[in-house]
């Protein structure tokens, strides 16, 4: 099964970001990016790093 959120750090590995752009990224609403927070952990989508790497591309 594939995974459906990944830890911040994983999520700027992905990305080739460091924790503070990611976090800039997922602090403004219409970028794309969303964290969802489960107690202290902050998880981001992969759909919506998925949607974020799109919606680059076409740029």
């Amino acid at each position: 099964m594939e995974a459906v959120t990944v830890t911040v750090d994983q999520a700027c590995a992905a990305l080739g970001i460091g924790r503070t752009k990611l976090y800039e990224l997922v602090s403004q609403p219409n970028d794309g990016l969303r964290a969802i927070k489960c107690g202290r952990r902050t998880l981001i989508t992969t759909a919506s790093i998925r949607e974020f790497v799109a919606s680059r591309e076409a740029a």
